[in-house]
This record gives C-alpha cells, structure tokens and sequence, in this order.
C-alpha cells in the first residue's frame, strides 16, 4: 500500500517564490526594529526560516533582484511580469509568492495585476521588521502568501497582497503606515479576505478588468515613459509642471486637494498644456473618494477615479506606451 504521507507531499502545489529584495530580506542590530540595511538576505535563508513550508507546497525559490524597495525600477517590473509569464506556461508551476519591499509594493502589486498573462495566483508579501528584529513579521506573512498562492480558491482573482492575516487586492492596496506590522488597507473597500491557519477566507473583489482582461502585456514593452506627479499646496508654483515636462516627462499627475482640486493658477497653467500630447491626470491627496467631472478644470485632462497618485502613474505609464489621446486614456482609467 502506497504511504500515504508521501503521496500527499507529491500532490502538493508546487509555488514560485521570487524574490526582490526589501525589508523581509533585511539585517540589523540585534532586536532593533529600524536602522537596517534591507535586501541583505538571500531567498534561501528567506524560506529555510519559515516553520510548515514543507506542508504547504513545494518551492522553487528564484533571485529577481536584493534592493531596497525605494531601488524598484520600471526594468525591474518588466522583468518580473515576463519571469511569472515565462513560468506559469509550465504545468508544473501553481502559483507565485513575490517578496518585496513594502514602500512600493503597492505599485508593483498594480504594474503585475495590469500586465501578467496567467489565472494562476500571484501574490506578494513583504514585512515591517528586518529578519533580525524581535518578533519579525516576514515569516508568518511568507508562509500565508504561500498558503494563499497554494489555494485552488485564489486562482483567477487577479494579483493580490498577503499581509497581516490579511488578503488584498492588487490594484486597490495601499500602504497606510510607516512602522505598524498591519501596514496596508484598502481603505473604501475593505481587504478581499483573511487569512487564518493558512486557509484564505474570501468576501470581496474589484470589478475592475486585470491580468487576462487587460491590454497591456510585458512581453510586448521594453521600457515604460516616464510620468512625473507634482503636488498642489498653497502658493505652490505651478511651474514645477514646466519643469517635469521640459526635463522629459511624457505625462503628469497632479495631486490635488480634496477631489482633485487646485488653484486658478495651476489651472491656467495646465490648460496651457492642450494639444501638447502630454496627459495630465487629477487626482487627490485624500486618502479617500474619487476624482469626477468639473468643468472648472481645463486642459487635456484624465480623472484619476479613486486610484491614488502612485497607481495612476502606473496606469499612466502603461497606457502612453499604447497612445496619449486622453479619451482612450480616461477609457483606460475607468475599466482598470
């Protein structure tokens, strides 16, 4: 008769870790919780230290990069998308963990929920504490985003984040603290489940189109335009928008106050921009809400929606490597 434990770790999914470096890969003092140097260890000892891999699934660990999550280039998404598609073509591949550094783990959640090619999971996890600080949180968040990646319950639902017990989406994720170990929300919508004893729990989802659903394929970019965002304040100089665009931004984002708004000055300035080619999207410094129509606002202008700054450059940079016509681009911020 067959042992049945060996048969059971044989049926066990096999996932892909990938590894980007961040605080989950940093070393410090002793007990010290700041004051490390992060992507300092390898994906190797980023496993080997998580109790209860072995029951979860097979790992196949690959070395994207080790930086600093401030250090994630657009290079560096281009190629990760292409890894995960390269790697979910194989039938012995059920899912993918990327660590990352939690500073723009956001934006990169966003770029590989536009851009992968795959209904397998794909989730990203990361930590607040260094590996070398008292109760560091990067082994529990590893091996939920391994639970998570290994569950038949999480294929199809776009590129999501696994984080303090908590599972979230891709696109709608957002960094909400700079020290505290629950570190993201999804702030309107709330998170898209839980994650207890490894086993996800499921009770929301964004309705927004994502990874087969999209335009956008990495296979097919080979470098992303750059988008500046500027930040209205009172008094602030609009001129820092001539700025972005004579030192060669192809786009801009305006963080705006409130539901995107900002002064007179700013917006003759921007209206200035019409018919240069150069999209500028509103959006807002709240935490919250969405961007509407409001026709005291001209220019060649996109409504950012709800997305936050960061993510609308994300959408931005994918869409001018299609067009920068801003209806097809305000097409492309509504349905993504």
């Amino acid at each position: 008769m067959p042992n049945a434990d060996v048969d059971s770790h044989a049926a066990l999914p096999t996932i892909a870790v990938l590894a980007t470096g961040g605080t989950i890969a940093g070393s410090g003092s002793q007990g010290r919780a700041t004051n490390y140097r992060p992507g300092q260890i390898g994906i190797e000892d980023l496993v080997g230290c998580v109790p209860g891999i072995d029951a979860v699934a097979h790992v196949k660990g690959m070395q994207i990069c080790n930086v600093n999550s401030d250090d994630i280039t657009g290079a560096h998404w281009i190629a990760l998308a292409r890894t995960i598609d390269e790697l979910a073509a194989r039938t012995d591949i059920d899912g993918f963990v990327v660590t990352h550094g939690t500073d723009t783990m956001d934006e990169t959640a966003y770029f590989l929920n536009l851009t992968v090619k795959t209904d397998k999971p794909v989730v990203l996890t990361g930590s607040m504490r260094p590996a070398t600080a008292t109760s560091a949180d990067g082994p529990m968040n590893l091996f939920q985003a391994l639970s998570l990646a290994a569950s038949p319950d999480a294929r199809g639902r776009g590129v999501m984040v696994a984080f303090s017990d908590a599972i979230f989406g891709g696109r709608d994720v957002r960094k909400v603290s700079t020290f505290q170990t629950d570190a993201f929300s999804e702030n309107d919508f709330g998170c898209m489940g839980y994650l207890i004893d490894g086993q996800p729990y499921f009770f929301n989802g964004s309705t927004k189109l994502h990874t087969l659903g999209t335009e956008f394929n990495a296979s097919e970019i080979d470098g992303l335009p750059r988008v500046d965002a500027v930040y209205f304040t009172v008094d602030a100089d609009p001129g820092v928008i001539d700025y972005c665009v004579e030192s060669g931004a192809r786009g801009i984002i305006v963080v705006g106050a409130g539901s995107g708004g900002y002064s007179t000055p700013w917006n003759d300035r921007i209206s200035a921009f019409a018919g240069r080619g150069i999209p500028i999207v509103r959006c807002s410094r709240v935490g919250a809400g969405l961007i509407t129509h409001d026709d005291f606002y001209r220019g060649d202008l996109v409504r950012g929606c709800d997305l936050p700054p960061q993510k609308a450059a994300v959408l931005l940079r994918l869409a001018l490597t299609k067009t920068s016509d801003t209806t097809l681009i305000q097409r492309m911020f509504d349905v993504y």
